[in-house]
């Protein structure tokens, strides 16, 4: 009732000022002026800017603010407020005066006929490290800047890129899609014959299977972007192979599945025949436009829930065969050396269940919170094994643990929001966050994990994540291993 009170009173002032701003419109129009006697004088080369209107009823902006300062204090009080706010706005000049953006034109509808990011937002950028760079940047990782990352969409300008030769230039015109092998009808098709299939659109993450592999021994990066940045979310259009291939007659022998991409590398990955005829698709879009050139334009492979690697871009050729190809990067790239008797896992490819806690992280610490602020923590949890089920926090590094909300769209093989509201204590924590899915995986502990493979691995890493949070707000990387 209270904060019904306050909108009404609200509006009830805002239109008195509204009205006051229409008659200053009028007059500035009919190049006239009111004083105080209520004479109506004319005015000569007077800027717009200039005119003002002074009658016995105008509210000014300061009277009006603090007509509802009084109501706005009990209506905030009232409410669930999860950050400090500045009530009095007759104190903020950001308010009271007029700032230069409102009292001028604004670009016209020509500028930036595709759309760009403000020029404040130029900090939230895809990023790089020499770090994690095959001997130079045609064969790295870009990754997702996923501290600033809002729901689970990620922007294609955003989206984390793995190369292994560079982006090519492709002309879609020149581009083709060859389909052979153990095949009754081989097929080549160009670009729009390849369009010309139904078409579906789904929402899946990619993520490269060495997201977190350089903390395998211990924590590397003092970032989640390079922690946990090597993967991204989006929606993708394209067609379902085998809606493709039910016409060109697979035969019973083929079992595996080449994919070759038509960049410089040629990059290549073998796939079970079991996961072509269930999900696998050739895409061309992504979040509702074309592929963009690092994404693989003009058409890529997706596996939704496998590893990135997989998912060839720039995809020019598909063979058919009853045996594996071992193509370079599933022989000497892509395998997990495990500490049992020095064998290598080979032929992994779902990413196992994972999560993080995306705010508070080193990006954005609570280094401005007071004692007593409530604050909302906010992670992403995945599964290439199926849909998330559930999210667990942990303050004290995994001895006990509370349940988080899931928030927004539940999508199989997607990105999950998780949320839990928490009163800020000014103490140190060991912040972690744990999550299992529809397939009754729960996320190992970094000791669990060291068990089963060992500190070599690279690949696949999902143990636990924990943030360490500092008395006064910072926070670093850390790892638990007990």
């Amino acid at each position: 009732m209270l904060l019904l009170i306050t909108f009404i009173l609200f509006l009830y002032n805002l239109m008195h000022m509204t009205f006051q701003m229409l008659v200053l419109k009028i007059l500035q129009f009919c190049h006239f002026k009111i004083n105080q006697g209520g004479q109506m004088n004319k005015i000569d080369n007077v800027s717009k800017y200039e005119l003002t209107v002074v009658t016995e009823e105008s509210v000014s902006r300061r009277k009006f603010f603090k007509k509802t300062a009084a109501y706005s204090m009990s209506a905030l009080a009232a409410a669930s407020v999860l950050a400090p706010v500045k009530v009095k706005a007759e104190d903020d000049p950001v308010i009271m005066e007029e700032q230069p953006w409102a009292t001028a034109w604004g670009t016209p509808v020509t500028d930036n006929l595709y759309g760009l990011p403000s020029e404040y937002e130029s900090n939230v950028t895809r990023r790089t490290t020499e770090l994690l760079s095959s001997g130079n940047m045609r064969a790295s990782i870009a990754v997702t800047p996923i501290q600033d990352i809002t729901g689970i969409i990620v922007p294609n300008g955003l989206f984390f890129n793995r190369h292994h030769g560079g982006t090519p230039d492709i002309d879609p015109n020149k581009h083709r899609l060859m389909i052979h092998g153990l095949l009754e009808k081989p097929l080549v098709l160009t670009m729009d014959q390849l369009k010309r299939y139904p078409n579906v659109t789904r929402v899946h993450f990619i993520e490269c299977p060495a997201n977190g592999g350089p903390e395998w021994r211990n924590p590397q990066f003092p970032s989640i972007q390079f922690a946990k940045g090597f993967m991204a979310c989006a929606e993708w259009t394209g067609v379902y192979l085998k809606d493709i291939l039910k016409d060109l007659g697979l035969k019973p022998e083929a079992k595996w599945m080449l994919a070759e991409g038509g960049d410089s590398s040629h990059m290549g990955r073998t796939v079970p025949i079991d996961k072509v005829l269930d999900d696998a698709m050739i895409v061309w879009g992504q979040n509702g436009e074309a592929l963009r050139p690092e994404q693989g334009y003009p058409i890529r492979l997706l596996l939704p829930g496998w590893e990135g690697n997989l998912m060839v871009k720039w995809l020019a050729r598909l063979e058919f065969a009853s045996e594996p190809f071992y193509c370079k990067e599933e022989t000497a790239k892509y395998t997990a050396l495990t500490n049992k008797d020095g064998k290598a896992i080979q032929h992994f490819y779902a990413n196992e269940v994972n999560s993080v806690i995306s705010s508070p992280c080193p990006e954005k610490p609570w280094t401005d919170l007071k004692k007593g602020d409530t604050v909302e923590i906010e992670g992403i949890a995945w599964s290439g094994m199926g849909t998330i089920t559930g999210t667990d926090i942990s303050f004290d590094g995994g001895k006990n643990w509370v349940e988080a909300s899931l928030k927004g769209l539940v999508l199989p093989q997607a990105w999950t929001r998780f949320s839990y509201i928490y009163k800020y204590e000014g103490k140190p924590l060991l912040l972690s966050s744990r999550a299992r899915d529809d397939a009754g995986y729960v996320q190992p502990t970094i000791k669990q994990e060291r068990d089963a493979v060992g500190i070599e691995g690279v690949y696949h890493r999902n143990g636990i994540h924990t943030w360490e949070i500092k008395e006064n707000g910072e926070v670093h990387n850390v790892q638990i291993l007990s």
